[in-house]
């Protein structure tokens, strides 16, 4: 047997989203990382081993403006890039690549880490190494590292190393959470196994496995969606074992699931009840897709309430959006509907506290094993989120690391410092702006080509009913005064309109009433109709415009969709499961969807310039829209001249990087295995070709430029030092879109 020490400055142990995004923001920082991973492949329960969805704070596009950036929103864009077909295994190949560029990352796969090192009291412990096994190399490999990241989901490294932790649903009174039970139980969710099928184009039989489960002797046709032609994740409700330890009886589970699968593609192959003599299984799950297991206690435990509230915490470092998604205990055996799903009003805030651990010194978490209680866990366990919080634990860990303190003293210290790390990274903390002394960008003055100032869409491609109220999002800066919109009628009728605010810069449902407009419509089709609309709020943010339901009238969609611009649909009341009726929660943003209004907002004319895009916002802080697109957009592309953002000092600076953020629209739902098709690789939005250039002497020089590109951020090292008294940066072309856009600037010395 073959004995190993690797000693690096930090240890992650988990190779899934959490793991991998942890590492490669730590190697970004300048720190070595070991990245242990106890499988063949990196991704965890989204590689091509479990094949589960990456879904995050978008959920599935309820939450606007909503997706991830950072390291998550790097792989996002990457794989829409490369994969369009969302293949499992290009995803595989995807985050194996983003790690592998990383030079500071020694990656150890199939490494299984069995045993911790650690020492000191119960309440005050320091783990020394972690050792692991190597599969099919016959290698003990010990890694010692200042700082350990359990990514590793069942929390196993800090189940050894003596971490407080919690396994099961906590109680009503523990936190006052409305959603846990009176007593609290050792019950988690369940673990899934996933199967894929393909059309052969030819008949074929299946003869089931003896352990096949007859499905019409249990209640799963009673109450699951089964259907010929799903597969993978529309299947996540094969669901079991949230009853037994999903560690230690995980072989039990496994035996369960696979007689299930088996089972339901009996039922649908040889019941006769589908149209499936062609079709045949491609790939059945082997490994079962844990849900939950340890979770760990930090200096704070997320619950319920902060979730439903958006607590807004000083330390938050990360954010999800994902609802509160529950199961019940029984699994796919249930009566009860598979999940049950609580949605706040916007995203919500993690903070830097619930990611170390309380009493082991050096220890931080990422992924589902943060310090969260069993009702909180059901929105922050989902890939994305694991993914985003992986990144602030890494970012942590490289701050611990190099300062030589602990996570709790980087807390304590040094906050301020993660957090305008984590922005200058590309890393989302929602409201949390630039503050970063050493940007030059923040003491430029600005100036463009040209700024987007007449917000109107005014070429219709099809007519929308007003069977229901309508909803128009739309930036009020500095104000909104006066409207129209496109309408037809069928006969005489009278127009009304609401504005709201939104309340928080994170949300985008119907807050406050502002203002009410009515006007009268004679019959005709395609009407300009004025509406007039006065408020000038305080400070920028979001109007959300309720256009109020008369079926004798239409609106029109416009033919392309306009940054900063969202158009809703409004239905019903969200319906509230039966053993929910005592716990009636409004949920707006399922109320006011705008899924079948993607890319395709209401024609309009805004009456009022808007400073929404002016050349200021790129260096406003803002690496995201909050109240309001906070981006610079040119007005129009031109053929003969790039349009350009312009940053000038009133003496001469030393450059020696620029930052260049361009948009990529977070508000476009991108997910791993496409269960939707988006139709282009590259978001439209992103600019293509473009250059960074200098001004000194009274000449412009080209200094870098970007050719082709398909990505949100690019950093420019420039090597030697470039004096200028100017930077640009000159657009020529987009993927797409009208208008270059920008979201941020950054120069250095």
């Amino acid at each position: 047997m073959k004995q190993e020490i690797v000693t690096s400055d930090i240890t992650v142990v988990g190779g899934g989203l959490a793991g991998v995004c942890a590492s490669i923001a730590a190697a970004r920082l300048g720190r070595t990382v070991s990245l242990v991973q106890n499988r063949p492949v990196l991704g965890g329960n989204s590689s091509s081993e479990v094949r589960v969805w990456v879904c995050g704070a978008t959920a599935h596009g309820t939450h606007r403006y909503a997706r991830e950036t950072g390291i998550m929103g790097e792989l996002f864009v990457e794989n829409q890039f490369r994969n369009p077909d969302g293949n499992p295994y290009i995803w595989d190949l995807v985050v194996m690549e983003a790690v592998r560029a990383e030079p500071n990352i020694r990656l150890f796969l199939n490494t299984d880490v069995h045993e911790v090192d650690a020492d000191g009291g119960e309440n005050d412990r320091t783990i020394r190494s972690v050792t692991g096994w190597m599969m099919g190399s016959e290698r003990r490999i010990t890694f010692e590292s200042a700082v350990f990241l359990d990514c590793s989901g069942d929390g196993l490294v800090g189940f050894l190393a003596g971490a407080k932790h919690r396994v099961g649903r906590e109680s009503k009174d523990e936190y006052n959470e409305e959603w846990a039970p009176v007593v609290a139980d050792d019950i988690t969710l369940g673990s899934t196994l996933l199967f894929y099928t393909k059309d052969a184009g030819r008949p074929v039989q299946f003869i089931p496995p003896s352990f096949a489960k007859d499905i019409a002797q249990t209640s799963i046709p009673l109450k699951r969606v089964i259907r010929s032609g799903d597969n993978g994740c529309s299947y996540w409700w094969i669901e079991w074992g949230g009853e037994l330890d999903t560690v230690h009886d995980n072989e039990r589970i496994r035996d369960e699931l696979w007689a299930a699968i088996y089972g339901i593609w009996d039922y649908i192959k040889n019941s006769g009840k589908f149209e499936a003599d062609n079709m045949t299984l491609e790939w059945v799950g082997s490994i079962p897709g844990k849900r939950e297991y340890r979770r760990f206690l930090g200096d704070y435990v997320l619950n319920q309430n902060d979730i439903v509230a958006q607590r807004e915490f000083e330390d938050r470092v990360a954010f999800g959006g994902w609802s509160i998604d529950l199961h019940p205990p029984q699994g796919m055996y249930s009566t009860e509907s598979g999940s049950k799903h609580m949605h706040m009003d916007g995203v919500y805030h993690i903070p830097f506290r619930s990611l170390y651990s309380v009493n082991v010194r050096n220890l931080l978490m990422a992924g589902r094993d943060i310090s969260a209680s069993h009702v909180a866990f059901g929105t922050t366990r989902v890939m994305a989120t694991c993914a985003v919080i992986g990144e602030a634990a890494g970012t942590g860990a490289a701050l611990s690391a190099a300062k030589g303190v602990t996570p709790r003293e980087l807390h304590r210290g040094h906050l301020r410092e993660l957090q305008q790390t984590m922005l200058k990274q590309d890393a989302s903390i929602i409201g949390l702006h630039n503050e970063d002394a050493a940007d030059l960008a923040l003491q430029a003055t600005v100036k463009a080509s040209s700024a987007l100032a007449r917000l109107a869409l005014e070429t219709p491609a099809e007519a929308w009913p007003l069977k229901s109220d309508m909803g128009l999002l739309l930036p009020a800066d500095p104000d909104i005064d006066g409207i129209e919109l496109l309408v037809d009628a069928e006969d005489a009728a009278t127009l009304t309109v609401e504005l709201w605010n939104t309340g928080r810069g994170e949300n985008y449902v119907p807050h406050a009433l502002q203002a009410t407009a009515s006007a009268q419509v004679g019959r005709g089709v395609k009407q300009w109709v004025r509406l007039d609309l006065s408020w000038t709020p305080d400070a920028p943010q979001n109007a959300f415009l309720v256009i109020k339901a008369d079926e004798r009238m239409s609106l029109h969609l416009s033919d392309r969709p306009q940054t900063g611009v969202l158009a809703f649909a409004k239905g019903p009341e969200p319906s509230v499961s039966a053993d929910l009726e005592d716990h009636q929660h409004s949920q707006p943003v399922i109320q006011w969807s705008m899924r079948p209004l993607v890319r395709k907002p209401f024609c309009f004319r805004l009456l009022s310039p808007t400073r929404a895009f002016s050349p200021e916002k790129a260096v406003d802080g803002y690496g995201r829209p909050f109240a309001g697109p906070r981006m610079w957009s040119s007005a129009a592309l031109r053929d003969d001249a790039p349009e350009w953002l312009e940053l000038s000092w009133a003496k001469q600076v030393n450059v020696r990087s620029v930052h260049v953020t361009f948009n990529d629209d977070v508000n476009e739902d991108l997910i791993n295995l496409h269960h939707h098709r988006t139709p282009f690789a590259v978001l439209p939005e992103l600019v293509r070709n473009y250059a960074v250039e200098a001004y000194a002497n009274g000449e412009w020089t080209a200094v870098a430029e970007g050719q082709n590109n398909h990505k949100r951020k690019h950093v420019h090292a420039l090597g030697e030092a470039v004096s200028a008294d100017k930077i640009r940066i000159a657009a020529y072309s987009t993927n797409g879109s009208p208008c270059a856009e920008i979201v941020e600037v950054r120069v250095y010395e």
